[in-house]
């Protein structure tokens, strides 16, 4: 098959495009044939040596943990999809070394879920690690109707799911972006704020009585701050800051879950969750994409067509 592999750390200079062998099927796994490859941050922090402390690399790797695609074939005991069902996961695996950045990718069956029908092939792949950051987020905090919800970073990747996941669920929002993005946030139903110094006071403006929880993807004093503006100090969840467990909130790293896929598939089904795709490049310009993912300026997807 067709794959992008590294065979070291390093940055999108290390990248090679060219034929590796196809990945074997575990029991509990699928086969599947990628149409198309999210790109995330996580993915250039990978290969650059990011992980390291925290996962097993092997190399050569395949990076990429996104994909949207047809099944080819099941392992032994994986009933739950049959050859031909259209898929969308988050093929985060136990070590790192087969990912999705390839024509085949080897998916245990907790990391996937059917393909939301309203959504192409490049949409599906975008929303898979970000989807499920945001939804398990909000999870964590306990977010439902009646719920004042700050999101920091509400115009990133993470972040405009988890605006869209919360006004679902009927909550109110209020989301810190700049302010050539705060036209953005309005259409997904978000009250806009800029970040920066005296956040709290323009969030206290529009909700005098502070918010009930908050959610943070940026870090920098965003748990500080949103607990000045929480009645419970406890309802806050960062993705970025890890000292937000000593402070009685919630560090969240996100897990693979077929259940959770299929609830944002059913909310992009329904009509309540977009996924807005900044670019699409061939497999082969996976270098390019690491380097425009690795701006921050992009706002919208970045995606791999391989199909």
């Amino acid at each position: 098959m067709r794959a992008i592999t590294a065979p070291r750390y390093g940055g999108p200079e290390v990248l090679v495009f060219g034929e590796t062998d196809d990945p074997k099927v575990a029991p509990d796994a699928v086969l599947v044939r990628v149409k198309a490859a999210g790109v995330n941050p996580v993915d250039w922090k990978i290969v650059a040596g990011g992980l390291d402390p925290i996962m097993n690399v092997h190399f050569p790797l395949v990076p990429g943990w996104d994909v949207s695609g047809v099944v080819e074939a099941v392992g032994l005991d994986a009933t739950e999809f049959a050859v031909g069902d259209e898929v969308y996961g988050y093929v985060r695996k136990d070590e790192v070394q087969h990912g999705t950045y390839a024509e085949l990718v080897s998916a245990p069956v907790r990391t996937l879920a059917r393909r939301p029908r309203s959504l192409s092939w490049q949409q599906a792949a975008g929303v898979p690690l970000a989807g499920l950051t945001a939804w398990q987020s909000l999870e964590r905090v306990g977010v439902t109707g009646g719920d004042t919800v700050l999101v920091h970073a509400a115009a990133g990747g993470v972040g405009s799911f988890a605006v869209q996941i919360a006004v679902a669920r009927g909550a109110r929002v209020i989301g810190t972006a700049s302010e050539r993005n705060h036209d953005f946030l309005r259409e997904l139903g978000a009250e806009p704020v800029a970040y920066g110094d005296g956040l709290a006071e323009r969030v206290r403006a529009i909700a005098p009585d502070g918010v009930t929880a908050a959610v943070d993807y940026v870090g920098q004093d965003a748990v500080e701050v949103s607990q000045q503006l929480l009645r419970d100090t406890s309802r806050v969840a960062s993705i970025t800051d890890p000292s937000v467990t000593a402070r009685g909130g919630h560090h969240v790293w996100v897990r693979p879950s077929s259940t959770d896929l299929a609830e944002l598939g059913r909310l992009a089904d329904e009509g309540r969750l977009t996924v807005p795709v900044d670019r699409v490049l061939p497999l082969a310009d996976a270098a390019e994409a690491f380097r425009l993912s690795a701006t921050g300026r992009t706002r919208g997807k970045i995606v791999l067509d391989v199909a």
